[in-house]
């Protein structure tokens, strides 16, 4: 936190679509409880998308260090063509390099008249696919129950075919079916050419268990991502893997690069089709409302700064620090960093708890303790590096 109060700002997202063409059965914003959607605009609007580009503007050039924008939904390409551009051209004037704008997209609508836009704007795109078809099409269903498998890997051939986008292909993001083989997962992911892979643990917490899970102490993610670890150090031309590349840099006593792992902190904020302003959406796998601020911020009234420096962005902020005494005593929060926020919720306990996903994370810490042991010296000092 610099002087003057105000926190840094790592991570915008921007629901630019209040509404999704894909009715992914795991989806913590349609399928979790919280319908706070339905009272948004289907679409952001331009002047509500110009007010923002003009509010992040005075944020970056007040704080003096990038930040990240991400496109987001709902699936954001519902915003169509022609508010994209003037979107991305309006936060591309006020955010210039190295600011970043991104794209998170489930792919179905990544035609090539938007591969266009984003490549007028350096736009990186990020593709939401499980895995192959048997894995995708069980959950990521279109509102016909449709799997979405075919169109998603179009998208990912026609991206790949253009030259000039190519670079912009940021990665593919795949939800974790813990039934599935981890290492036919990776090379299926593999295959489609991402330079970079995520992978995200099913949400959940302690009052509604995570799909596949069968108790707090089972170790079902904790197995997979195990297996996946193992196929990723065995490849000898592996792309990036955010999740396992965070969690070994930190054990190796380096630092992660995003939310979820270690124990710093991040700057994070959500604006909503129609300008408000609220806390990471993610919370919402909490309960319904737990990523809404008690006031009612909108960038058409009030300014981020302030919301930067207020009381409640500061508590909101503390919240990603474990609260739980388990954690902060346990030799494994440097890695691990106490979870996801929402995973730790439990009912009449709030947030003082454990990730639900505590074993899984003991699991695979220990796996990677006993591959980084076998290390040697001079490979430790590389990697840390």
């Amino acid at each position: 936190m610099p002087a003057g109060g105000v926190f840094i700002l790592d991570t915008v997202l921007l629901k630019v679509a209040s509404r999704c063409n894909l009715n992914c059965s795991y989806c913590y914003v349609y399928n979790m409880g919280d319908d706070a959607w339905r009272a948004q605009p289907k679409r952001m609007s331009e002047a509500t998308g110009e007010r923002i580009a003009e509010q992040l503007g005075a944020v970056y050039r007040a704080q003096g260090v990038p930040f990240s924008v991400v496109l987001h939904g709902g699936e954001p390409l519902l915003i169509g063509r022609k508010r994209l551009a003037g979107l991305l051209g309006a936060l591309r004037q006020q955010l210039p390099a190295p600011c970043g704008l991104h794209l998170q997209t489930n792919g179905v609508l990544l035609s090539d008249e938007i591969l266009d836009i984003l490549i007028a704007y350096d736009v990186g795109i990020s593709i939401s696919i499980d895995g192959p078809a048997a894995t995708h099409d069980q959950f990521r269903v279109d509102h016909r129950g449709r799997g979405s498998h075919a169109k998603v890997t179009e998208a990912i051939a026609r991206l790949r075919a253009r030259r000039e986008a190519l670079p912009l292909f940021a990665g593919v993001l795949a939800v974790i079916d813990p039934r599935t083989d981890p290492a036919a997962v990776y090379a299926d992911l593999k295959a489609y050419g991402a330079p970079g892979i995520d992978v995200l643990v099913r949400d959940g917490n302690w009052d509604q268990l995570p799909f596949g899970k069968a108790s707090p102490e089972s170790v079902e993610y904790g197995r997979w991502l195990s297996g996946l670890l193992e196929a990723y150090l065995t490849d000898p031309d592996p792309p990036r893997l955010r999740l396992l590349d965070d969690m070994l840099r930190l054990l190796l006593g380096g630092r992660s690069q995003k939310e979820g792992v270690g124990v710093t902190d991040y700057g994070i904020l959500v604006i909503e089709p129609d300008g408000e302003v609220q806390k990471n959406d993610t919370l919402k796998v909490a309960h319904a409302g737990a990523d809404r601020f008690a006031a009612n911020w909108n960038i058409h009234s009030h300014a981020l700064s302030d919301i930067l420096a207020s009381e409640a962005y500061a508590v909101y902020h503390a919240q990603q620090r474990p609260a739980a005494d388990v954690c902060r005593a346990c030799p494994d929060l440097g890695v691990c960093g106490g979870g996801m926020v929402a995973h730790r919720w439990r009912k009449g306990a709030g947030y003082a708890n454990p990730t639900i996903f505590c074993a899984d994370q003991k699991h695979l810490i220990a796996a990677m303790r006993r591959i980084v042991a076998r290390l040697p010296l001079p490979e430790l000092q590389s990697s840390a590096a």
